[in-house]
């Protein structure tokens, strides 16, 4: 980033927040705090009201606000794309304002900026191969849980889980205090302190039915910041494999969630899973046939055999 583009990008920082320490403007823009202090003065010799504190940061005097700036081809690229993503995976409303502000970006654009970005945007296209059921059940959860997070009211509803719990059962009826929505892996999830469980855990937006949102109230807990949240890593399960030489392309595509490692060596390509159960496992594994062999551990190596035994008597 040069310079200039760094002088605006700081001001748009200081517009966007209300303080900010040097020290965060040298990380964010990867460049010294000296070279900040230079970029403030000669900010602050450019008209800029800039207010600085000592030990507290830098702000802009209160009223003052950047003209809007005009967009490269690729910045207004990735912010219509952005909304086409929206409209796909997101609720009715803020589909219908993703909507509303690509017509309002087209309109600022230039004619020969809008023209370039048209032609680039023909060249990509967002697919999701999920079908359309779950992605409508998906989105008529997303908008309901999206409210019930800013009124922080709770949430009930019916949960399949993947695989049965200990003792056989899949289905189970939940409440919850839902803190917040994450898009991973294609999929929504919400985090939220299950009542059940007394603990904060992951449901899956489309295992979900009958959510209805409750007029009890809830308090976020003051500690509590998404943006920083990670979840507790209970995949204590590791399964060692080894593929038939050349299964490397193969195995990487499928893009696996549960594949910790991988390792090509003379005899074959050595991956290992990790996960919660056995259960999760079994029929990727078994998918890849005759060319893979479970090394360890023994119980998931009879798991393997017994299944096989079981296919072997349909034909």
């Amino acid at each position: 980033m040069n310079k200039t583009d760094r002088l605006l990008a700081i001001v748009l920082e200081l517009q966007r927040k209300k303080v900010v320490r040097a020290e965060d403007l040298a990380k964010l823009f990867e460049t010294s705090v000296r070279t900040i202090y230079r970029d403030i003065q000669a900010l602050s010799e450019a008209g800029v009201p800039i207010i600085g504190a000592p030990g507290t940061g830098y702000s802009l005097m209160e009223g003052y606000f950047l003209p809007p700036v005009s967009f490269t081809v690729d910045e207004a690229v990735g912010l219509l794309i952005g909304t086409d993503f929206i409209e796909q995976r997101f609720d009715h409303d803020f589909r219908t304002r993703a909507g509303s502000a690509r017509g309002k970006i087209e309109v600022l654009l230039p004619e020969s900026v809008r023209e370039e970005t048209s032609r680039v945007r023909k060249s990509m296209r967002l697919i999701t191969s999920d079908k359309q059921h779950a992605l409508v059940t998906e989105r008529e959860h997303l908008e309901k849980i999206r409210r019930a997070i800013l009124n922080e009211k709770k949430i009930s509803f019916h949960y399949a889980k993947k695989h049965a719990d200990s003792e056989g059962n899949r289905h189970s009826a939940r409440s919850a205090s839902p803190y917040g929505l994450v898009f991973v892996q294609g999929s929504w999830m919400l985090i939220a302190q299950c009542h059940l469980r007394q603990s904060i855990r992951h449901f899956r937006l489309s295992r979900m039915t009958e959510l209805i949102v409750l007029e009890d109230s809830f308090e976020m807990p003051p500690h509590f910041q998404l943006d920083e949240y990670t979840p507790l890593d209970d995949r204590n399960l590791l399964v060692h494999l080894r593929f038939d030489q050349g299964m490397l392309d193969k195995v990487r595509d499928s893009n696996y969630y549960y594949v910790e490692s991988m390792e090509e060596l003379s005899d074959g390509l050595y991956v290992v899973l990790r996960a919660r159960q056995a259960e999760e496992l079994l029929q990727w594994v078994l998918g890849w046939g005759a060319n893979v062999v479970v090394l360890k551990p023994e119980a998931f190596r009879n798991q393997i055999r017994e299944e096989a035994a079981k296919m072997l008597k349909r034909y």
